[in-house]
C-alpha cells in the first residue's frame, strides 16, 4: 500500500521513477484522467483479440461454445490497430482513448472493447486494448409478418470476413401483400465493403440488385470524418436504379410505373479538428442525379407519370459537431454499451443546378439538420431532432420532405425505463411519387401495413419497457414492453379513406437480442390491439419483425 501511494503521489509530481516495469491491476492503476494529467506518454500498445466466448468462465466453458470459437475465424490484431486513433509516442488523451473506444464498439463484429493502462515505466504507459468477438458468420433464413404484408428470405453474410472486417453478404427475399391481391416480389442482393481501403480509413463498397422487375448497381469509395479531430474527407461513387414503382391507396396497390435512376457524386472537405470541445468541417463537390420515368406493358398506369429530369449540381455542406456523448445501459439496447449524442448536431447543404450544367432545368436543393440531447433530473434523458430538404424552383418549392422528433427516456429502476417519442413529417412533391404511410410497419401497430396515407404524418408512441437480467444459454438476452401507439397521416392526392380520423392501439410485446450474433439484432414479437374498429382492421395484429433496436 505505501508503495502504491508513493507512486501516486510521485505522479502527480510529474516526475515517475526510474523503476522497473510493473505491471497493474485496473483497479490499483491511476485513471486515463490521472495519467493524461501527469503527462503520460503512450508506449507500447497491446491488442488483444479475444474469441467469441470465454472458457476460462464456467458458464461459458462446454462443448458448444468451444466449437463455435474453434470455427470463428478471429478478428485479426491488424484489424483493430487500423481503427485506433492513438499511436505509440503520443501523449495520452484521456477523450481520444473513450472516443476509439466508442468507434471500436461500434463495430458489429466486436461484443466489447475496452481500453485500458496495464504497465508504466519512465513515464511512458503501455495500453492495452482487449476486444472480444461476435458470432460473424450469419447463414439464415428470415421470416416476418406485419399488417398484413409478409416477407422473408434466405441469406449468407459475413460482417468480419477471414477476420479484416470486410462485410459480404449475399441474399435472396421476397415479399407478399395480402392486402394487394397477394402479389409476390422476390430479389437476389450482393454486398461487399471493405472499411480500410488505401489509407486505412476508405471504405469501399459494391452493391448489386437483381430484382423480378429491375437491377440495382451501386459502387462507393468513401474516406469520411471519421473522427472528431479528423482534418480532411473525400468520396465519390456512381449508382444506377431500374425499377417498377408502386402507389399504394387504402393498403392496396393501385398504379405502378418503372423508374430509371442514374446517380454519382464526389465529394472533398476539410477541418481544422476538435477545438474547444467542438467540430467544424466544411465540403464541397458535384452530385450528378438523372431519373427517367415510363409506363410499364401490363401494369396500370397512374393518371399522370412524373416528369423526366436531370440535375447536376454543384454543392457546399457545413457541419458542426459538439464532443458531448454520454454511456449508457438498457436504453434501446439490452445490457449492450450505447451511446447518446449530448451535444449539438448540425448539418447544412446547399446546392445549385444550372441548365448550362446541363441540368433540365434551374433548381436550388437544400438540406439541413439539428440534433441536441439533454439531461433531466432523475435520471432521464430527452433527444431532440429537426431536418428538412428539398428543392426551390421556379419560385416555389418542390421534393420537400420535413421533419422533427422527440425521444424522452427516464428510468424507473436499474430495470425499468419509460419511452416517450413524438415525430411529425410532412412531404411536398408536385409530381405526388413521394408520399407517407402509417401502419404496422411504421409505428401504428395496431393496424394493417400502409393503413393510412398522406403528406403528413403525425406519431406518439408510449412505451413501459423492461430489461431483465435472463440470459439463456448465455446467448439471448430478454426484455419486454406495454405499449400505446395514436397517429394519423392525411392529405395529398394518395389520401385514404382512413385518414380522416386518427387511429390508436395498445399492446404488449417481447424482445430478444441476439447478443452474440455480430446483427445485433432484436426479435420483436408485439400483439396489438386497435382501439377504433374500422372496415378491414382486425381485432388484433400479431406481428414479429427483426429490428437495430428495442
Amino acid at each position: 500500500m505505501r508503495a502504491l501511494l508513493l507512486t501516486l503521489a510521485l505522479f502527480a509530481c510529474s516526475a515517475p521513477p526510474a523503476l522497473a516495469q510493473h505491471e497493474l491491476g485496473v483497479d490499483a492503476f491511476p485513471s486515463l484522467r490521472e495519467l493524461e494529467a501527469a503527462g503520460a506518454v503512450i508506449g507500447e500498445i497491446r491488442v488483444k483479440s479475444l474469441d467469441i466466448f470465454d472458457l476460462d468462465d464456467p458458464r461459458e466453458d462446454n462443448w458448444l461454445f468451444s466449437a463455435a470459437n474453434w470455427l470463428h475465424i478471429q478478428t485479426r490484431p491488424d484489424t483493430i490497430r487500423r481503427q485506433l486513433l492513438f499511436a505509440s509516442g503520443d501523449r495520452l488523451l484521456a477523450r481520444v482513448i473513450e472516443e476509439t473506444e466508442r468507434l471500436l464498439r461500434g463495430n458489429r463484429y466486436l461484443y466489447e472493447a475496452e481500453i485500458r493502462p496495464v504497465a508504466w515505466h519512465d513515464g511512458i504507459v503501455d495500453l492495452e486494448v482487449r476486444s472480444r468477438d461476435t458470432w460473424s458468420l450469419q447463414p439464415g433464413a428470415k421470416v416476418s409478418y406485419a399488417g398484413g404484408t409478409s416477407s422473408g428470405g434466405i441469406s449468407l453474410r459475413d460482417y468480419n470476413l477471414f477476420g479484416t472486417g470486410t462485410n459480404f453478404s449475399i441474399a435472396r427475399r421476397s415479399s407478399s401483400a395480402i392486402s394487394s391481391a397477394g402479389s409476390t416480389r422476390s430479389a437476389v442482393d450482393l454486398a461487399i465493403s471493405y472499411p480500410f481501403a488505401f489509407d486505412g480509413h476508405t471504405t469501399v463498397a459494391y452493391n448489386q440488385s437483381n430484382f423480378d422487375e429491375g437491377s440495382s448497381r451501386s459502387l462507393t469509395a468513401d474516406r469520411p470524418f471519421y473522427a472528431l479531430d479528423s482534418r480532411w474527407a473525400a468520396g465519390a461513387s456512381a449508382s444506377r436504379d431500374d425499377r417498377v414503382v408502386s402507389s399504394y391507396a387504402g393498403g392496396v396497390v393501385v398504379a405502378q410505373y418503372r423508374q430509371l435512376h442514374r446517380g454519382a457524386y464526389a465529394l472533398l472537405g476539410g477541418s481544422r479538428g476538435l477545438i474547444d470541445g467542438w467540430t467544424h468541417r466544411v465540403s464541397g463537390g458535384l452530385r450528378y442525379e438523372d431519373d427517367v420515368y415510363g409506363a410499364e406493358p401490363g401494369l396500370v398506369a397512374p393518371a399522370q407519370l412524373p416528369a423526366d429530369h436531370t440535375l447536376v449540381t454543384p454543392f457546399l455542406r457545413y457541419q458542426a459537431v459538439q464532443d458531448d456523448f454520454r454511456e449508457v445501459q438498457n436504453l434501446d439496447q439490452i445490457t449492450r454499451p450505447e451511446y447518446l449524442a449530448l451535444g449539438w448536431q448540425s448539418s447544412l447543404e446547399f446546392g445549385r443546378a444550372a441548365k448550362g450544367l446541363g441540368s433540365t432545368q434551374a433548381v436550388s436543393q437544400y438540406t439541413a439538420s439539428l440534433s441536441k440531447g439533454v439531461r433531466i433530473a432523475g435520471d432521464g434523458v430527452l433527444l431532440g431532432s429537426a431536418s428538412v430538404s428539398g428543392e426551390y424552383v421556379d419560385g416555389r418549392g418542390d421534393r420537400e420532405v420535413q421533419g422533427a422528433s422527440a425521444r424522452y427516456y427516464q428510468r424507473r429502476g436499474s430495470r425499468t425505463v419509460v419511452y416517450m417519442a413524438l415525430a411529425a413529417e410532412a412531404t411536398n412533391y408536385s409530381d405526388a411519387t413521394q408520399y407517407l404511410s402509417l401502419g404496422a410497419a411504421t409505428g401504428l401497430r395496431g393496424y394493417p401495413t400502409n393503413y393510412q396515407l398522406g403528406e403528413r404524418r403525425v406519431l406518439f408512441t408510449a412505451e413501459r419497457r423492461f430489461y431483465s437480467d435472463w440470459y439463456p444459454f448465455r446467448l439471448i438476452r430478454v426484455g419486454g414492453a406495454i405499449f400505446y401507439d395514436i397517429g394519423r397521416a392525411w392529405g395529398g392526392p394518395y389520401e385514404s379513406a382512413s385518414s380522416e380520423h386518427w387511429s390508436a392501439d395498445v399492446g404488449f410485446g417481447l424482445r430478444l437480442l441476439s447478443a452474440r450474433s455480430a446483427t445485433g439484432a432484436t426479435l420483436h414479437v408485439d400483439f396489438a390491439f386497435p382501439l377504433e374498429r374500422q372496415p378491414g382492421v382486425k381485432a388484433f395484429q400479431f406481428s414479429f419483425q427483426s429490428k437495430s433496436g428495442f
